[in-house]
């Protein structure tokens, strides 16, 4: 969805890319998609130029709708016919899943050939490995555990930036009183369990945040720090107005760029309709870790499966196309039109505004502390099985006054142990 972008574009640019290199025939790349709309679909379009101009055919299979479940409907008819595309849009706990049913192709001389375990964080380079295998190619990295602020609203409500959630509140309150939205929200599941996300990030920190949403700890869900973390979530939802309810995440960035509301708690892909807006970071808004975060970093990643291909040409073509995924040049270009930040590291970032190198320093940072963890609300950490009961914990004490922080808790740690 929004991290993951111009996929099939990146298919384009990649074949294209080896196609140059290899001296081999050029072969046919089909990948799934669902970047349909805007600037993905410019993406994708710019980077068939490329894949074109390189000699590689590129043949569209873009399934729009359904946030990608239209897609995966997709391609299991067309795994269980036998006839599986070059690669999948792919993520997350997904990729194990598909790995598990022996139908994707061994990238371990590619990967090897590119360096990709020099290039890549081990938490993410584990990801894209299925029994130490890679089967899978990263195209970007999203930060999830942004806050976007005005600080005009700040201003004028004569208060802080918030850093931490105590700190929050008190400005909060301040911007409240002045007459204006605290919090741009879009009261629906995915985007409560983002805002939710970030908050238990900040309040139980990374170490905690890895047992709980990664290793399903029985003892973290149950923990003082989770009932912390929902207390904390609720005096967010305090400052949240009233017509938040199914909002898109889109509309409340619009809040905040036209100076209704002072912050947001989104992902980096909001940055992209701060640019659409002509608005300067730095200057227009303000990009921050969300209180408490600083130093530590959700990511949420785009990725390629890659299916196992019987042709001589459809292989050298994936191993162009999984080569140049990883390439510094798409990379660059594919970046700076996601608004996400490479995958690849040590890269150079001239190109890219101040936003975007904060989050490359961080996430590097975050790679050697321990501090860089996965993102559950976007698909990242857990199985969909378990995502989807804390989606439902998560939106039903959104939705109901009456729950306490401590029956939030119970329930998340009590529907984890029935999966």
């Amino acid at each position: 969805m929004r991290t993951m972008l111009s996929v099939a574009a990146s298919a384009v640019v990649v074949a294209g890319a080896l196609a140059v290199q290899l001296p081999a025939r050029a072969g046919e790349v089909e990948v799934l998609d669902w970047w349909t709309s805007g600037g993905e679909a410019r993406s994708v379009a710019e980077l068939k130029k490329i894949l074109e101009s390189r000699g590689h055919k590129w043949k569209d299979f873009a399934v729009a709708g359904g946030g990608g479940e239209n897609a995966m409907t997709v391609l299991k008819s067309r795994v269980v016919s036998g006839k599986p595309p070059t690669a999948a849009q792919v993520k997350g706990p997904g990729i194990q899943e598909w790995g598990a049913d022996g139908v994707l192709a061994n990238l371990d001389d590619t990967a090897k050939t590119g360096k990709w375990d020099s290039l890549l964080p081990p938490v993410v380079s584990n990801v894209m490995k299925y029994q130490g295998h890679y089967v899978a190619v990263p195209v970007n990295v999203h930060r999830v555990n942004w806050m976007w602020a005005n600080p005009e609203v700040f201003k004028k409500a004569g208060a802080k930036i918030p850093t931490t959630w105590d700190e929050f509140a008190a400005a909060a309150d301040k911007i409240q009183k002045s007459g204006f939205i605290a919090v741009a929200h879009g009261g629906q599941p995915w985007q409560d369990s983002t805002v939710f996300e970030s908050v238990a990030l900040g309040v139980g920190g990374a170490e905690w945040y890895r047992k709980a949403f990664v290793d399903l700890d029985p003892t973290a869900l149950n923990s003082p720090q989770m009932e912390k973390a929902f207390a904390t979530l609720r005096t967010v939802q305090k400052y949240i107005d009233k017509d938040a309810a199914n909002r898109d995440w889109n509309q409340a960035t619009g809040m905040v760029i036209r100076g209704e509301a002072a912050m947001q708690f989104m992902g980096d892909w909001a940055k992209g309709e701060f640019t659409a807006a002509k608005k300067a970071p730095g200057k227009d808004y303000v990009c921050m870790p969300a209180p408490g975060t600083k130093g530590a970093f959700t990511f949420n990643i785009d990725s390629f499966i890659m299916f196992t291909q019987k042709d001589a040409d459809a292989k050298t073509a994936q191993a162009a196309l999984s080569a140049a995924i990883m390439e510094p040049q798409f990379q660059e270009v594919f970046n700076l039109n996601k608004g996400s930040i490479p995958v690849r590291m040590g890269m150079d970032l001239a190109k890219f505004d101040q936003c975007a190198k904060d989050s490359a320093a961080e996430f590097a940072t975050a790679a050697k502390s321990g501090a860089l963890v996965p993102s559950w609300a976007h698909e990242m950490a857990m199985p969909p099985a378990n995502k989807g009961a804390m989606f439902d914990v998560v939106t039903a004490f959104m939705n109901t006054p009456g729950m306490t922080p401590k029956q939030a808790t119970e329930r998340i740690a009590v529907a984890c142990k029935r999966m």
